[in-house]
C-alpha cells in the first residue's frame, strides 16, 4: 500500500508539472507517463530503458519542488495582500508569507525574488507555508562572513535602540550597532533611528557568541577621509570656511568643516568676556569661521570667530579720554582689583587702590561684584596697548583736602579698628583718613605686649590726635590721652612714706609683690618683708606697708613692711624723701638763678642802650 501511495503521488506530481515543464524533441513527459506500466515495473517484468530514466529524472529535477525537504528554495512574489506575501516556488500550490518577515524591505514588489524555507508543507485549509525569516537565518552567516570579508556593504533594518546602541536585522541576523558607529558626530535622539532600514559595514564578528557588530560610521567616514584630504590640501592660515558646530566643552567649541574638525578657543569666541561657550553658539549651527593656525600635519586647526570682526578698541570713540567719566558692568573680579567693560570688548582695569580713599587696602570684593553697574573716571588710557584704567574714588573729594580744619592736634573723635600691627593699631575715623595708634598711647597703666590684648578689629575707640603730617598723609593717634593719667593722681595719694594696708599676692625670689589697685602693683624686697618678730611675711599675709620709692613715669612703686618699726629704715626712708626733697629744690633753685641772670643780663642791655642814645 505503502508502494502504491508512493507512486500515486508520484503520479499527481507529475501531472501536475508537466504543465510547465520544457518540451524535449526525445519524449513527451505525459506521453511517456501513460504509456508507462507501473505494475509490470514494479514486479520487475518490464524493463526500462536506462536512457529515459535518466531523461524523466531530469525533467523532474527541473520542474518539481520536494515540499518535504528542508532545503531553502528560491521563489518568486506573484501577489502582495495588506499582510502578507504569495510566493511560487513552483510546487503544487503557492505559499504564504507574512509582511512582518519583509520589515526590512519595505520596498517588496510583485516580481522580486526571494529565498524561502518550507515551514508547513500543508496547514489546516490546505495551504503551503513558507517562511523567509528562516530561509534568511539558514543562509545568513554565510552571507555576514562574506560580506565581512570582502568588505562588501549591506542593507540592515534597525529593529529598536538598546543600552549603548541599536539592534539591526541584517540578513535574518541580529547585529549589534554601536552608538558611537552611527554617525562622525554625536547622536542625541537615537529613536530618530529606529525603524528604518540602512546600509552598513560588517565591521567585527565573533563566531564563537555568534555577535555581528555593524558600523554605518565606517561608510560616511570613507566618503569623508576624500573630502578631508581635498580641504585640508587647500587650508590657508587667514582662509575663511563655514562650518557646522559639532560639539561645545567648556573651554572651546569644535567646528566640522565638512569633514576636518577644527577648535575654536573660548578666548577666540568674543571680544567680550564669556563665562561658557554656549552663550555665544549652539549645537548644529552653522557660522564662519577664520583659521588662525595649524600644525605641520594640519590635523590641529586653530580657528577663530571674533577675529571676524572689527577689534572694539579700534571702534572706540575718539571722544573719551582721561578725566572722563564712563559707565560700566563688572565683569571680572580679582584680589588686585576688578575689570570693567566700557563697551563691548573693551575693559578697563579699578585697582583696588583706587576703588577707596582709604590707605588701609582690602579686596576689590569689599566694592563691588560681578554684575554691578558702576560710574568710573578714566585715568590712564593707552589705545596702541589697549589698556584702561579707571577710579572710583575719584568721584568723591578727597578727604585730605581739608583735614587740619576736621582733624586739628588735640581734637578728640571716634574710630573703627581696622588692622593690627605688632607695635600699634590703625583706626579708621573715616572713609580715607586712617590713623596709627602707638601700643604705648592706648592705656596709662596696662602693660600691654599685643593690640589684641586691648582691642578687636571692628571696634569703636574714641581717640586724640596728636599728630597730622599732611604731606605724608598720616595721623598719630592716641587713646589713653582721652581719659585722666591716674598716676597723677596715685602721686599724690601713695607720695614717698605714706603708709598703706595691703596683701601679699605673690612671692618671687628676690621679694613680693602687693597690688594696692587695679593700676598699682609695688614690689617689696626681700629684706623689708621681715616682721617685728623676725619672722618673713609669706603669700596671703595682710599688713602696712610704707612707701619707699615712687616713679611715675616709669610706673615703679617700692614698699617696705620693715620701714614701720625699724628706725634704721625709717632713717634710710627719711633719706631718700630728703634726697627726693633737696633735688627738687635744687632744681629749682638752678631754675631761679637762671631767671635771675636772664634778669640782671637784660637789665645790663637795657642800660648800654640808654646811654648810647643820651
Amino acid at each position: 500500500m505503502a508502494e502504491e501511495k508512493t507512486n500515486a503521488e508520484v503520479a499527481e506530481t507529475t501531472e501536475a508539472t508537466q504543465q510547465t515543464a520544457v518540451e524535449t524533441p526525445q519524449q513527451d513527459p505525459q506521453e511517456f507517463l501513460e504509456n508507462f506500466n507501473w505494475e509490470k515495473y514494479e514486479q520487475g517484468i518490464e524493463r526500462v530503458d536506462d536512457s529515459k530514466l535518466k531523461e524523466f529524472e531530469k525533467l523532474v529535477a527541473e520542474n518539481f519542488v520536494d515540499t518535504a525537504d528542508a532545503e531553502v528554495v528560491e521563489g518568486k512574489v506573484v501577489y502582495i495582500t495588506d499582510r502578507e506575501a504569495i510566493i511560487d516556488i513552483n510546487a503544487k500550490s503557492e505559499g504564504v508569507i507574512s509582511l512582518n518577515e519583509f520589515r526590512y524591505n519595505p520596498g517588496l514588489k510583485v516580481g522580486d525574488k526571494v529565498e524561502v524555507l518550507i515551514d508547513i508543507r500543508e496547514d489546516k485549509s490546505g495551504q503551503l507555508v513558507l517562511s523567509h525569516r528562516k530561509a534568511r537565518t539558514i543562509m545568513a552567516w554565510d552571507r555576514v562572513n562574506a560580506a565581512h570579508d570582502k568588505e562588501e556593504i549591506v542593507s540592515g533594518f534597525v529593529k529598536c535602540r538598546t543600552k549603548g546602541g541599536m539592534i539591526v536585522d541584517v540578513f535574518g541576523i541580529e547585529a549589534f550597532l554601536p552608538g558611537s558607529q552611527i554617525d562622525v558626530k554625536p547622536i542625541r535622539d537615537y529613536d530618530q533611528y529606529v525603524n528604518k532600514t540602512m546600509e552598513f559595514k560588517v565591521v567585527k564578528i565573533n563566531h564563537e557568541f555568534k555577535n555581528v557588530v555593524v558600523s554605518h560610521k565606517a561608510l560616511i567616514e570613507a566618503d569623508i577621509e576624500e573630502q578631508k584630504k581635498e580641504i585640508i590640501s587647500q587650508l590657508e592660515k587667514g582662509q575663511v570656511l563655514e562650518g557646522v558646530v559639532k560639539n561645545i566643552t567648556s573651554y572651546g567649541v569644535f567646528i566640522d568643516l565638512g569633514g576636518v574638525d577644527g577648535l575654536v578657543h573660548i578666548t577666540d569666541l568674543s571680544w567680550s568676556r564669556i563665562n561658557h561657550p554656549n552663550e555665544v553658539v549652539e549645537l548644529d549651527q552653522k557660522l564662519n569661521v577664520v583659521i588662525l593656525d595649524f600644525d605641520e600635519n594640519k590635523s590641529r586647526i586653530q580657528l577663530g570667530l571674533k577675529q571676524l570682526e572689527k577689534h572694539p578698541w579700534e571702534a572706540l570713540s575718539d571722544e573719551i579720554k582721561i578725566g572722563d567719566k564712563v559707565k560700566g558692568k563688572v565683569v571680572v573680579i580679582a584680589d588686585y582689583g576688578a575689570f570693567i567693560e566700557v563697551v563691548e570688548g573693551v575693559e578697563g582695569l579699578i585697582h583696588v587702590s583706587e576703588m577707596s580713599w582709604s590707605t588701609h587696602l582690602r579686596s576689590a570684593q569689599d566694592f563691588v561684584k560681578v554684575g554691578d553697574e558702576v560710574e568710573a573716571i578714566v585715568l590712564t588710557l593707552d589705545r596702541e596697548d589697549r589698556k584702561m584704567s579707571l577710579g572710583i574714588k575719584q568721584l568723591t573729594p578727597d578727604p585730605w583736602t581739608d583735614i587740619t580744619t576736621k582733624y586739628p592736634v588735640g581734637s578728640k573723635h571716634k574710630g573703627i579698628v581696622r588692622n593690627f600691627t605688632n607695635f600699634g593699631v590703625f583706626v579708621e575715623l573715616e572713609e580715607g583718613i586712617d590713623g596709627l595708634i602707638y601700643i604705648s598711647d592706648l592705656s596709662w597703666t596696662k602693660k600691654i605686649k599685643h593690640p589684641s590684648e586691648f582691642t578687636n578689629v571692628g571696634d569703636t575707640l574714641e581717640v586724640e590726635v596728636l599728630e597730622l603730617d599732611v604731606d605724608g598723609r598720616k595721623l598719630s593717634l592716641g587713646h589713653k590721652q582721652t581719659t585722666e593719667n591716674p598716676w597723677d593722681k596715685y602721686e599724690t595719694e601713695f607720695a614717698l612714706g605714706t603708709v598703706h594696708k595691703a596683701t601679699i599676692s605673690d612671692v618671687v625670689d628676690k621679694g613680693a609683690t602687693i597690688e594696692f589697685n587695679e593700676d598699682i602693683t609695688a614690689f617689696i624686697p626681700q629684706r623689708h618683708l621681715e616682721k617685728e618678730d623676725g619672722k618673713k611675711l609669706g603669700k596671703g599675709d595682710e599688713a602696712e606697708f610704707k612707701i619707699i620709692e615712687f616713679n611715675k613715669d616709669f610706673k615703679r612703686v617700692v614698699a617696705s613692711h620693715t620701714a614701720i618699726f625699724r628706725e634704721e629704715e625709717q632713717r634710710n626712708v627719711k633719706a631718700a624723701v630728703k634726697r627726693q626733697t633737696a633735688s627738687t629744690e635744687e632744681a629749682k633753685t638752678t631754675l631761679g638763678d637762671a631767671n635771675d641772670a636772664l634778669q640782671a643780663l637784660k637789665e645790663k642791655m637795657e642800660a648800654a642802650d640808654s646811654k648810647k642814645k643820651k
